[in-house]
Parts: structure tokens; sequence; C-alpha cells
């Protein structure tokens, strides 16, 4: 199928169907892609999470069920 012959088709579809036409060129681009992920990198998120002190303690919502 030539270019030519693509952009007829497309050319005569609803605006909204072009729009998935795109997307799923988007997709089919980022499929084919031959690059290996990055490495990932140990302690990016380091701080980020706090713990609360009594995280560990029993909720109150579950004192009917623990008895």
């Amino acid at each position: 199928m030539t270019n030519i012959q693509i952009y007829t088709q497309l050319s005569t579809l609803p605006s909204e169907l072009r729009k998935q036409v795109g997307d799923f060129i988007d997709f089919l681009k980022f499929k084919s892609r031959k690059e290996l992920p990055s490495k990932r990198v140990a302690g990016l998120a380091k701080g980020m999470i706090k713990m609360s002190s009594d995280f560990d303690e029993p909720l109150d919502d579950f004192n009917e069920y623990m008895r």
C-alpha cells in the first residue's frame, strides 16, 4: 500500500477515527523501538516516603473484628 493510498483512506475517516489511527501509529513506533530501557538507579525516591510512627498499631475500625 502506498503512502498516497494510505493518506486517501485516512482523509475519508471522521476526525475521531483519524485520532485513533494516529494513536495506533504512535503505539507501533513505540513497540518497534530497539532501545533497551535504562537501568534502574537505586535511591531516587529516598526521603519522599514517610511512615507514621504508629503505622503498626491496630486500627480503631477493626476493633470489632479483632474481638
